[in-house]
C-alpha cells in the first residue's frame, strides 16, 4: 500500500476510486464474455471448468505477487466466474435462437 490516509473519509475515499475502476473493469471483461459466447458450441463450452481452474490459478498466483490474499481473490474471482458464465448462458442461448452461434 502506498498511500497513507488520514482520516476514514480518506479511506472511503480512496475505495471509491476503486470501486469506479473496478466496475470499468468489470465491465470490459463482460464485452468479452459477450463475445466470446459466439465461438462456442454449446453449454459445456461456456462452462469450460478446466479453463475456470487455470483462471483461478493465475490469479491466486498474481494476488501472491501483489501481496494480496490469495483466499479473497480466488473467492472474488469465483463469485465474479460464476455470474459471467450465467450470462454467458443467456447470451449463448439467444444466438443459437437466432442461428448465430458458431
Amino acid at each position: 500500500m502506498d498511500v497513507q490516509c488520514s482520516s476514514l473519509e480518506d479511506v472511503r475515499q480512496r475505495i471509491d476510486e476503486i470501486d469506479r475502476a473496478m466496475v470499468e473493469l468489470i465491465a470490459r471483461r463482460g464485452g468479452f464474455v459477450a463475445q466470446a459466447a459466439r465461438f462456442k458450441k454449446d453449454s459445456a463450452d461456456v462452462r469450460a471448468p478446466a479453463r475456470v481452474e487455470q483462471v483461478i490459478a493465475k490469479v491466486r498466483a498474481l494476488a501472491s505477487e501483489r501481496g494480496a490474499s490469495a483466499e479473497v481473490v480466488e473467492q472474488v474471482y469465483r463469485a465474479m466466474i460464476a455470474a459471467f458464465i450465467d450470462e454467458e448462458l443467456r447470451t449463448h442461448a439467444a444466438l443459437g435462437a437466432e442461428g448465430g452461434a458458431v
